[in-house]
């Protein structure tokens, strides 16, 4: 939902940020944590782009052009995901919808961050199923996928879940004590 009326953060996480100053410093911290992801994400595609014309390539087994070509694909992917923001922020550039852009780079962000984790993953399969085999190459895999997928995404999802919880408790624990 791109709703702009909707608050981004607690305001009384710094009460003399006034709503406009709030959503700069979003939008900026945003854009600069999708720079530093996609300038990773740009080396891992390059990597994958020359793969098939280095001299080994046509060594690799059908499952293996298969995690390449799904690793290529998400790498793309996770590259315009990245990407997207900074463009966007170009074109809408004082047009008045910061609060638009903030959303949609941050559900760009998470989306890149998906298709990064499945590129690792398939990148890093290929890798140590060429070099060691099948079985080394599931069990990486599967490390990796759940570390990205623990860090970043139910880990924060967890913190969020809990840090709501917390107010709404504090929240219904004034509500409580007015009561009385």
């Amino acid at each position: 939902m791109d709703d702009p009326a909707e608050p981004l953060t607690n305001p009384e996480e710094n009460p003399e940020e006034n709503p406009k100053e709030r959503l700069d410093r979003e939008l900026i911290e945003l854009l600069q944590g999708l720079r530093v992801a996609a300038t990773g994400v740009q080396v891992l595609f390059a990597f994958l782009l020359t793969l098939p014309f280095s001299a080994g390539f046509n060594k690799i087994d059908e499952a293996g052009h298969w995690l390449f070509l799904v690793a290529v694909i998400t790498a793309a992917l996770a590259s315009i995901c990245l990407i997207a923001p900074a463009t966007q922020h170009r074109i809408l550039f004082r047009s008045g919808l910061k609060a638009l852009l903030l959303r949609r780079a941050n559900r760009l962000g998470v989306v890149g961050g998906i298709a990064l984790a499945i590129s690792m993953v398939c990148s890093t399969s290929l890798v140590v199923d060429t070099l060691t085999g099948l079985w080394p190459a599931m069990v990486i895999a599967a490390a990796i996928a759940a570390l990205s997928a623990w860090l970043w995404f139910v880990q924060p999802l967890v913190s969020l879940l809990r840090a709501r919880d917390e107010e709404r408790d504090q929240s219904r624990d004034q509500g409580q004590s007015r009561d009385q």
